[in-house]
Parts: structure tokens; sequence; C-alpha cells
């Protein structure tokens, strides 16, 4: 079988990466293939899309029930509606439509009264209806209005959003007792901040309005709050680059930093929450692992031989990180144990092939490196990456580039079948099933009514034969080993002895010591006499 042949089910062309819109980004299973910033275009227009629906039919109720309401009070009349009638109701509808965008744009306390007026004058059925209407508008302006920007506690009734706050201030997890973790985060925070000044401060009044903000926004679902962060993020690396002509550099510095401490505050409430099925799709992923526990390397084409202690060593290494991933708080934090594992992937294949990995070499190894760990909440943690990671990182770099090859195995693991292993698929039931093994094949000579546990004492004897084989080439390797050191002692003190007997060491007597001028001895009598000063007389 030709290695072609063997890799097409595992390859993946490296343009599949690419978001499929066309922009030169990474995308993501996530995202349906999109970049963040396309599937967030995409996703607006949906969203945009849904809403128009969604007001139309409103509209469309409520002329409904209109209609139905004046059948009933007017059964008789109903033929004598004409020209005039036709008049008032399309008076009415053109002022009601006026009435709903006044109250789109404008702020919530201004419709207070009118609201009032119109529920005096309106019967039971209207009135419910009205409601409904109204409260879908709210909803409507809620979604459009980002949270950083909505109206302060002090417009409309302000004794009443006043105790609003406070209730909210009391059970909001920003005035809890942090834990030691937070702590630190938020110190390292501030002082962060002190290095870009002003915007600093600036920066910090946002990160505690949006906190603030999305401990409101908690009962909506983890897509908008998700929605809300990446505007968030966006708002905020806006106005780095524009208003204080901050460096590309450290605008990505601060964005870091900022997806730390809020994320660190979060993670409690935004990571697998309840109301999504992460931790369903978590199960699943588990259990189709476990099921995949016979996959070998060379079924996957993986070019890593773990018979090789230092290859060995790294495959754990990769098996760590991955793992190690689930232990993380931030997202980024997260995508540094996937990029880790990736590189320690990148050594592996590097030490076993001699040459440098190939990316045809590097997605099969990283799908079996996910079978073995079988890391834990796998598919919850690509999620929270995917709703709450800074965009920048996950569009491009290694990091974006890593992450996108894990959900791509991922997606591979979840449609995995026999032919993408170039099994038949007789062979593959069995091995889901647990009847049969690649790793412990049945010898042929064994019948058909063995004991099992004979059956069992010849795999046990097998593994000892290998066992006593590993041993044998330890011992000679070993033996080898003491051979070579012998033989290196036996060369060096040749060429020492050698050495020595080329340039033999020769000591010689110590030279007689000088003797000093002043010193008493004979030769200082032959010294001439020391020269007397002399006076001339004037």
């Amino acid at each position: 079988m030709s290695l072609k042949s063997e890799r097409r089910g595992i390859h993946v062309d490296q343009s599949e990466l690419l978001c499929k819109k066309g922009c030169g980004y990474y995308g993501n299973p996530g995202w349906q293939g999109f970049c963040s910033k396309c599937w967030r275009e995409e996703y607006q227009k949906a969203r945009q899309k849904q809403i128009q629906e969604d007001w139309e039919l409103a509209e469309r109720l409520q002329r409904e029930e209109e209609e139905a309401y004046a059948s009933t009070q007017h059964p008789q009349g109903a033929q004598s509606l004409t020209f005039s009638k036709f008049e008032e109701k399309k008076t009415n509808e053109k002022s009601r439509k006026v009435t709903t965008v006044k109250k789109f744009f404008g702020a919530s306390s201004r419709a207070g009264s009118k609201k009032a007026t119109q529920e005096t004058s309106l019967n039971p059925g209207q009135l419910g209806k009205e409601r409904g209407a109204d409260n879908l508008l709210r909803d409507l302006k809620e979604i459009f209005t980002p949270p950083w920007e909505l109206p302060s506690p002090t417009e409309g009734n302000a004794t009443q959003r006043e105790a609003k706050v406070q209730e909210a201030k009391a059970a909001s997890p920003i005035s809890r007792q942090v834990s030691i973790e937070t702590d630190r985060v938020s110190k390292d925070f501030c002082d962060f901040l002190k290095t870009y000044h002003k915007p600093g401060q600036e920066i910090y009044k946002q990160c505690k309005l949006f906190l603030e903000a999305m401990h409101h926004k908690r009962d909506l679902s983890i897509e908008e709050q998700s929605e809300y962060t990446q505007d968030f993020y966006q708002n905020v690396a806006d106005k780095l680059h524009a208003r204080w002509k901050v460096s590309p550099e450290k605008v990505e510095m601060a964005m870091d930093q900022i997806e730390k401490y809020i994320m660190t505050r979060l993670y409690k409430y935004v990571f697998c929450p309840e109301t999504t099925e992460d931790e369903k799709k978590d199960l699943a992923v588990q259990k189709r692992i476990r099921a995949l526990h016979w996959v070998t390397p060379q079924m996957l084409c993986v070019p890593v031989n773990e018979e090789i202690p230092e290859v060995s060593d790294v495959v754990v290494k990769a098996i760590t990180d991955i793992i190690e991933m689930d232990s993380k708080r931030v997202p980024r934090d997260k995508l540094a144990c996937i990029t880790s594992c990736s590189k320690h992937i990148f050594t592996a294949i590097r030490t076993t092939k001699n040459e440098p990995a190939s990316a045809d070499d590097f997605l099969p190894t990283l799908i079996y490196i996910v079978l073995k760990g079988n890391p834990p909440r796998l598919q919850s943690n690509i999620q929270y990456i995917t709703r709450f990671c800074n965009p920048s990182r996950l569009m491009t770099g290694e990091d974006g580039y890593y992450f996108t090859n894990l959900c791509c195995a991922v997606a591979f693991i979840e449609k995995l079948d026999a032919q993408s292993l170039n099994l038949s698929q007789e062979d593959f039931d069995r091995y889901m099933s647990g009847q049969a093994s690649p790793k412990k094949q049945e010898p042929e000579s064994w019948s058909a009514d063995m004991c099992v546990g004979v059956r069992q004492m010849y795999r046990n004897l097998d593994l000892l034969s290998q066992l006593n084989e590993r041993q044998e080439r330890i011992v000679s390797e070993a033996k080898k080993l003491e051979r070579d050191l012998i033989d290196w002692t036996d060369g060096v003190a040749k060429e020492v002895q050698e050495i020595v007997e080329k340039y033999p060491l020769e000591i010689k007597p110590p030279n007689p010591a000088l003797a000093a001028i002043d010193s008493e001895n004979v030769e200082n009598d032959k010294l001439p006499p020391p020269l007397q000063p002399q006076v001339y007389a004037g």
C-alpha cells in the first residue's frame, strides 16, 4: 500500500484551514469555516434578518388581534365600515408605527407616561398584546446597544434605579471576596496600566463597566455574551489605535492583559454554562476517544517512534500539555498549552525522522496525541477559547494555526471511520465493539475451543518473551558501554604515557639567590666608596 493511499483519510490541505470567505485568516469549524471577523459579520447579518422577521411578526400579530377585537365588538355593523373607517384605521396604524420608532430610539423613561395612558384606554386583549410588543422592542434595543454604553442609573426614576443598582452590587461577583488568583491578577493588571498613564485609567474604567454589564447580561445566551465580549475587545483596541495612538505592539500587550483580567473574573460563569450543550459534547467526545483506544500510530501514519527514549519523553510532555489546558482560566493560557503541545509534537517528529517535520506529519500526530491523552472537557475548552479569546490570536500567528489544527483533529475523531484508517468495515466494527484488537492478534494455531485462561497464559508468555528480549538487549548495550569505557580509559592512559616519554619531566636545582647590595659579604668590600657631598664656596 502506497504512502499516498495510507494518508487519504487524514490529509488536510493547508488551504482548508483558512477562512472560506478568502480573507486570508485562519478559519474555525466552530465558526462554520469562517474566521472570527467574517463569522461576526455573517452572524450580524443573520441576527438582523431574524430581528426584522420578529418585528414583522409582532406587527402582524398585533394587527390580527385588533381586527379580531373589532369584529367581535361590531358584528352587525361590519358591512357598514366604509371609507371613513378605513381612514381611521390607517391613521391609528401610522401613529402606532411612529410610537414604536420613538420607543426604540428613545430612552425607556420617556415612554413611561404614554404607556400608562395607553394602558388605561385599551381593553385587556389589546393591553396584553401591546405589552408583548413593548417587551419585544425593549429586547431589541438591548441587543443593539453595547453593554458599556447603556444609560447611567441617574436617568429616569432615580430612586428606583439606585435601589436596583445597590441590589445588583450586593449580588455582584465583583464585590464578593475575591480569590487569591483574582487578587493577584488584579494587582498585576493595575501595575501594568500604570505604564500607560491616561489611557491606562480609561482602560481600567471601561473594564469595570464591562464587568458590571456582563453581570447584568448573565441571563442572556452564551453566544450573546460572547458577542458583547468580542465587541468590547474591538472597541478598546480601536480606541488605543485611533484616540491614543498606541503602537501595535503595546496594543497587543494591553489586549492580552485586558483578556486576562476580565476572563479571570468571568471564568466561573461563562465556561461550560448550564444553558449550553458543552458538557454533553464533552461526554460524547470522551466516550468516542475511549472507544478508539485500539487505534495504533501505524493506522494514522504517525511518523513517531516511541521506542526512542527521547521521543517517548517528548510525547509524554505533549500529552501533559494538552491535559493541562483544562486547568487554565484565561483563553490565552489555554492557547499556550496547545502551542506547547504542538511544538513538542514537531520535536518528536524531527527526532524520529532526523529531518524537519511537515504539516502532513503534524496533523496525524496531533490526532494520536489527543486519542492517547483524552483531554478532559475538550469541547468546552475549544468553545471557551472560540467565544472569549482575543480574535487576533485566533486569526493569525502560530497560536491560531495550532488551534485550528486541534479543531480539525477533534472533527476528524468525531467522524473517524473504517476508510479513514484504511480498514475493512468488518475489522473496524470488531475493533469498536471490543471483540478484537490490532495490538493482540490471535495466533492462527489456536483452536476455537481453547480455554480463555490458556489463551491468556500464552499471551503472558509472549509478553514475557518480549520483555526478556528487551532485557537482553539492554544488558548487551550495557556491556558494550562498559567495554567502550574501558577502551577509552586505556586509550587515555596510553596517550598520557606517550606524552610523558616524549617530553620527560626534568627537575632542575634551584638557582642561588642573589645577594643584596647592603648584605654583609666579602664581595661588598670591592664596591667603591659612596659619594660624599661637596660644598663649594661662593
